[in-house]
Order: structure tokens, then C-alpha cells, then sequence
């Protein structure tokens, strides 16, 4: 790891087209600090705050971002690559469009978030909290949802197909217009009280 930064306060600050690498970062506030274009290879922020930071089309590559929590941030056209946010939430933020490919998003607090249409194929969103969050149209094929909390989400033509869905809560998922494999059509129908048997 390279520079540590710690209980510092950075405000209004413009690193767009910056770039950082393995960079460290604890216990910091960032307040509408400007990342824009931005790229963040190797970068650790453990219990950072970020409030109206602009993430617009930058990338985040193999970060960590551990127990942080970021409020009414734009990540408009950003990319996040190979990264993890356990513990992470966001409040209020912009997601759309995002692209995301892989890493380890368990824990993470998305209550209410707009994340419609974003490809989350095969992420790691494990005991996730995705209550309320507007889903629709989103690509969850292979994700690892095991625990993950999905009250109210809205899911109409969402892909479950192939996702781990260990521990959720079935009957609290409304899959209306919601693409599933046998298995899990199997699953919720059992949550329901069917007796699922193979002819």
C-alpha cells in the first residue's frame, strides 16, 4: 500500500481526471469533492464519508471501499471494476448508468436506491440490503444473493436466473414479470405452500 491518509477533512476539492493508486484513505470526509473521469486502481477507504462527491464517468478498479457511507453522490456513467463495498451505503445517490463487473458487494446498504437496468451479473451481494430499491430490468444472473433482504424491491423483468438465493425471505419478493430458472420457480413455490414433487 502506498500513501495512508487518515481523519482528514476534504472539502471542494477537484480531482477530476486524476489518477490514484493504492492509495489508502480512514476515517476521512469528502464533501463534494469532484472525481470526475477520475481512475482508482488498488485505493482502500475504510470508514470514509462521501457526501455530494461526483463520480461521473470515473473508474474505480480493484478499490476497496470498507464500512463507508455515501450520501447524494452522482456515479452518472462511472465504472466499477473488480471491487469491494462490504458494509458500504448509499443514500440517495446516482447510479444510473453504471457499469459494474464482479467483485464483492456483500453487506451493502441499497435501501431505495434506483440501480433499474444495471448489469450486476455475478456480484457478490451477500446479506445485501435491497429493500425498496427499484431493480427493475437489472441483470442478476449468477449473483450471489444468500441472505440478502429484498422487501418491496421492485423486480418486474429482472433476471434471477442462476443466483443464489439461500436464505432469502421468498415470500416478502414479488417475482411478477420476473425471469427464473426451474429450480427457483420451484423454491418460491414451496415458499408459498406447494408441495413441489418431479413427475
Amino acid at each position: 500500500m502506498g500513501d495512508l491518509r487518515e481523519d482528514e477533512q476534504i472539502y471542494d476539492e477537484d480531482w477530476a481526471l486524476d489518477e490514484l493508486t493504492r492509495v489508502g484513505f480512514a476515517r476521512c470526509e469528502f464533501t463534494e469533492v469532484d472525481l470526475t473521469e477520475a481512475i482508482l486502481a488498488g485505493c482502500t477507504f475504510e470508514e470514509c464519508r462521501f457526501s455530494l462527491c461526483k463520480f461521473n464517468a470515473a473508474t474505480l478498479r480493484g478499490c476497496a471501499l470498507l464500512r463507508c457511507e455515501i450520501r447524494r453522490s452522482s456515479f452518472f456513467g462511472a465504472t466499477v471494476e473488480e471491487c469491494k463495498l462490504a458494509g458500504t451505503q448509499f443514500f440517495e445517490c446516482e447510479l444510473q448508468p453504471l457499469t459494474v463487473r464482479g467483485g464483492d458487494w456483500s453487506y451493502v446498504l441499497l435501501r431505495g436506491e434506483n440501480l433499474r437496468g444495471i448489469d450486476l451479473t455475478g456480484l457478490r451481494l451477500r446479506e445485501a440490503d435491497l429493500g425498496e430499491a427499484d431493480l427493475r430490468e437489472v441483470d442478476l444472473r449468477g449473483a450471489d444473493l444468500g441472505y440478502a433482504r429484498l422487501r418491496n424491491a421492485q423486480l418486474a423483468g429482472a433476471d434471477l436466473r442462476g443466483a443464489d438465493l439461500t436464505g432469502v425471505r421468498l415470500r416478502e419478493v414479488d417475482v411478477d414479470g420476473v425471469k427464473l430458472d426451474l429450480a427457483q420457480a420451484a423454491l418460491f413455490a414451496a415458499a408459498y405452500g406447494a408441495v413441489v414433487e418431479a413427475t
